[in-house]
């Protein structure tokens, strides 16, 4: 039996290993992603590691108020063996899932460029798929270094725990009773506060991580739990209200698009998303003389291609409602699996449809993955082909579906059976992580410096097998063709890695035999592709879009997007911050591509100018979601 204070100063000592274990997972995700990280100086990491304190105490206290009221509820059951073997296991496993998701992150995030947030629950079945279940086998496998990290922590939480539990219970009686009351009425309103960061008005979320540091370390100043606790009752838009006048707000941004003059071309249209086609891996466009995409290199000396254009998200499950509906998800959860996922919508093949077409959507990956296949209903897509309707267990990846090079034949013999028009939109797969190729297919894609590469280039070729197959077809000539990637991969280049590179795409538009040929630098984003294609075909009515067209000579080029927080608008040559309140960083990426020049106080009336359209934006995309007003009768 030990002092009145024994148990508090045990309960101390087990919040202070926490918050110790916490800045070890920090420096580890510091170290694993330091390629993202490097041009941080050793004084700005001391800063990040302490301003990290506050964030990790807040989802600390969060995590085990469970624990933390039961260690001080002044009764003297706590003293009993069952009820601290309790304690035991309640703080270690809750602890260790909060490590577990730290661990996750190590990896994870060199895909997402943020810290996981809640709606990765939604991977775990239902509405999505069961994508997570299926494939925690080859994560398992792969990055087992991984698990071993988090069991070495957990273990080390365990054992440190029971040292610091020993010789901490109390002898009570009617002065030990008083004393326990005594703290556990100051403690509890110091924990309140602790979670909730200070005395401000609300809780701090992740975007006060930026009052320490820039945007682009924002992962590293919070955790993965506060991240996705933090999250998780974010499940709806809380509307902005930049401005009153609907008349000022509709003259900087509208979604309706007016019916095109001149007789609508009924052609075929084939929209082709290449899964993580990073602007970076096409050397034609790269500006520094390499890639891996030599057919789309090809290709694009036959297209109209934009150099300058953006992803909308920076997943897969964010970037197809980006491109087939021009809808982006700029929220903490992707459109998808949102509240809104399923208000009217109007997709392109919805448009179409009303034409007279007959529309489908492709992709070789598991019925179910990421909801594709339910999008494509809401979507109003006529049919979808996936996993189970190319039948063929024999062309199956080992992880997410048919390799491409067969899918991609199966798709041209598929499309060439229907009638026209059509709308098709093959949504490709092999080139998604864990980057398989094909046992016939190795040693004959050469390594690059990142694993991917070589996938990109099997998907290229697969592509250029997939086109000589439609040559042949009479749909062929009278057909768009747009390709685009749903969203960026992997990166090693500093450019790519930066607020603006890192959501670097192609996008071309090819319609073989025609005049539709050049390299255009304008600004342009996935969400302008649907309107693009209306536009181009004079599309006789009125339809709602996020998006513009880029035949639009009348309209201000721009793109829009939305990580971890933060708005960003690119315009001309400058990118735009905005935390949902103001204005916070404005580069020139064309004469500063790292963004080093924070120039918000250099040029004001250009931030001025851009936030005010950012306000704008965000003001009617929240409007249009809540109010479901995505769809012009």
């Amino acid at each position: 039996m030990q002092s009145w204070a024994s148990n508090i100063t045990s309960l101390f000592k087990k919040i202070g290993l926490l918050i110790f274990l916490y800045a070890i997972c920090r420096l580890l995700f510091y170290g694993f992603n330091y390629s993202y990280f490097s041009d941080l100086t050793f004084g700005e990491l001391l800063l990040i590691m302490a301003s990290g304190l506050r964030f990790d105490l807040s989802v600390i206290i969060l995590s085990n108020s469970l624990f933390i009221i039961l260690s001080l509820f002044p009764f003297p059951f706590r003293e009993t063996k069952i009820f601290r073997t309790i304690l035991l296991w309640l703080f270690t496993v809750v602890n260790s899932i909060a490590v577990l998701a730290n661990c996750v992150d190590l990896i994870y995030f060199q895909f997402t460029l943020k810290r996981t947030t809640a709606d990765v629950f939604n991977f775990f079945g239902g509405k999505i798929g069961n994508d997570l279940g299926r494939l925690l086998p080859l994560f398992l496998k792969e990055y087992w270094y991984i698990f071993l990290i988090w069991f070495i922590i957990s273990v080390f939480m365990f054992f440190l725990y029971k040292q610091f539990d020993k010789n901490s219970r109390l002898l009570w009686n009617g002065k030990t009773f008083k004393i326990q009351t005594g703290i556990f009425l100051v403690l509890m309103p110091l924990c309140l506060l602790s979670y909730r960061g200070g005395f401000q008005l609300k809780p701090i979320s992740a975007l006060d991580a930026g009052a320490y540091t820039s945007v682009k370390y924002i992962p590293l100043v919070i955790s993965t739990p506060f991240s996705i606790l933090k999250t998780l009752d974010l499940q709806t838009i809380e509307p902005n209200l930049y401005y009153t006048d609907e008349s000022e707000l509709l003259k900087i941004y509208s979604p309706s698009h007016k019916a095109e003059a001149g007789e609508f071309k009924k052609m075929n249209v084939f929209i082709i998303a290449l899964e993580s086609f990073s602007k970076e891996y096409v050397g034609s466009i790269n500006g520094k003389g390499k890639g891996c995409t030599p057919f789309i290199d090809s290709l694009i000396g036959q297209s109209l291609t934009f150099v300058n254009a953006f992803s909308n998200g920076k997943t897969s499950i964010q970037g197809i409602p980006s491109i087939v509906a021009s809808i982006p998800s700029w929220m903490n959860e992707p459109y998808i699996s949102s509240p809104y996922g399923s208000n009217q919508i109007k997709s392109i093949a919805g448009l179409l449809k009303q034409q007279g077409y007959y529309t489908a959507f492709f992709h070789g990956g598991t019925n179910g993955t990421m909801g594709f296949d339910g999008f494509s209903r809401l979507a109003e897509f006529d049919q979808y082909f996936g996993r189970t309707e190319y039948n063929n267990e024999r062309d199956y990846d080992g992880s997410w579906g048919i390799w491409d090079e067969e899918f991609f034949q199966y798709t041209a013999n598929t499309i060439n059976k229907k009638r026209q028009p059509f709308f098709a939109t093959l949504f490709t797969l092999t080139s998604h992580h864990p980057y398989p190729i094909p046992q016939k297919h190795l040693g004959k894609f050469k390594e690059g410096k990142l694993p991917i590469e070589k996938t990109i280039a099997y998907s290229d070729y697969s592509l250029r097998l997939f086109f000589e197959t439609a040559k042949k077809m009479p749909w062929f000539k009278n057909t768009l063709f747009v390709l685009t990637a749903d969203h960026t991969g992997i990166t090693v280049d500093p450019f790519y890695q930066n607020k603006v590179g890192n959501n670097s795409i192609p996008i071309l538009f090819y319609l073989p035999g025609s005049d539709l040929k050049g390299i255009d630098s304008s600004t342009t984003q996935q969400i302008d592709i649907q309107p693009s294609i209306l536009d181009y075909l004079n599309y006789p009515a009125t339809y709602f879009s996020f998006g513009k067209s880029v035949f639009d000579t009348l309209s201000h080029p721009y793109a829009f997007m939305f990580n971890s927080g933060v708005y960003q608008l690119v315009e001309g040559n400058y990118a735009l911050e905005f935390n949902g309140e103001k204005a916070t960083e404005l580069y020139n990426f064309h004469t500063d591509s790292l963004l080093k020049q924070n120039l918000i106080l250099k040029n004001p009336e250009q931030a001025k100018q851009m936030e005010g359209k950012a306000k704008a934006i965000i003001q009617l995309y929240q409007q249009s979601l809540i109010k479901n007003k995505m769809v012009i009768n």
